[in-house]
């Protein structure tokens, strides 16, 4: 049983995401419309919300897990706070859907949320103890966490784009806990975000008949992040930076960019690599195509440090991992060459 557990979880998760997005989306179409704005790639009104039956069906399904299998307190109570957190943030997500928050009230939500995983969910988890003293190391992983909670938001711009990035890692995740990487605890949050993700994929696929919505990009922000800081806190530190860095090369980029420029960071714009390759020629299942491509990639070079886990094979796979996402994000901010 325990074996088998995180497949019949995806298959759980999926299932009742999916059920859920066909029970919820007369609601969606009727309270979360997604008016197209200066940052939309759709030209239609389409419900948001989707967010609410990916958690919900993952949720759900890991609970389930809870209860029936037999697992160590301090892992069950890093596993229910993480999922408190990630629904306390999908609230703030899916009042943002419905009401538009400031900054200003954003933003220290968010921080309370990630707070909470650095400090109570993984309390034990040292990446760098040689290197920095414990209040800086929580520090820096509070600020990435944040970062990694807004950067998932900022690329969800496209259908499936976040399902091309968050589907490899939490699929890589999954497969990491069956070979003894990560413990079982994160295995099967990741087993069961897969799921629910894999539910929701029939129903964001171009053209998108629901968007994730921020109630379902913040907290898999979140959770993505808790992700990888338990994998990095096995000694996967290089794995952990390869597995998301599309995703953080295009939004860390595109951010400095827009700093250089003096321009209002918070404000909606189109200025990320992907929606730069839409208005360069790319059609959307090409763009999402060849990002799951490279997180595919990323996978095996994130396979490799955990396999070798010598120095010069660390930096050798990081820098093959920065070169080709680099030269992705290259391909999409130019023009397609016509055939």
């Amino acid at each position: 049983m325990e074996r088998f557990a995180p497949l019949l979880l995806i298959v759980l998760a999926a299932g009742l995401a999916f059920v859920l997005c066909l029970v919820l989306r007369p609601l969606m179409m009727r309270y979360a419309l997604a008016r197209p704005n200066a940052r939309s790639s759709h030209r239609t009104p389409t419900p948001q919300g989707g967010g609410i039956a990916v958690l919900a069906g993952a949720f759900l399904a890991l609970n389930l897990a809870l209860v029936l299998i037999p697992m160590e307190a301090n892992a069950k109570q890093g596993l229910v706070l993480a999922m408190a957190a990630a629904a306390l943030l999908a609230l703030v997500g899916a009042w943002d859907d419905i009401r538009p928050l400031s900054p200003g009230l954003r933003l220290p939500l968010q921080v309370f949320c990630v707070g909470i995983v650095v400090f109570y969910a993984a309390p034990e988890i040292r990446l760098l103890p040689d290197a920095l003293p414990l209040w800086a190391e929580r520090g820096l992983a509070l600020i990435a966490g944040v970062w990694f909670v807004n950067l998932v938001n900022f690329i969800d711009g496209i259908d499936w784009i976040t399902l091309a990035g968050l589907v490899p890692l939490t699929g890589a995740v999954a497969l990491a806990g069956g070979y003894g990487v990560v413990d079982p605890a994160t295995s099967l949050l990741a087993a069961a975000l897969l799921g629910g993700l894999l539910g929701f994929a029939p129903f964001n696929k171009p053209v998108a008949r629901i968007f994730l919505g921020d109630v379902g990009s913040l907290p898999l922000g979140l959770l993505g992040a808790y992700l990888l800081y338990r994998l990095a806190g096995t000694g996967a530190l290089t794995a952990a930076l390869i597995l998301p860095l599309y995703h953080v090369m295009d939004s860390t980029i595109t951010l400095f960019r827009r700093l250089a420029r003096s321009e209002k960071i918070w404000q909606a714009h189109r200025s990320h690599f992907y929606q730069q390759a839409t208005d360069n020629g790319f059609k959307v299942i090409e763009i999402v195509a060849q990002v799951a491509l490279l997180n595919l990639c990323l996978i095996g070079l994130a396979a490799v440090t955990i396999a070798l886990p010598g120095f010069w094979v660390q930096l050798t796979c990081l820098t093959a991992a920065l070169a080709l996402t680099g030269a992705l994000l290259r391909r999409f901010s130019r023009k397609r060459a016509r055939r």
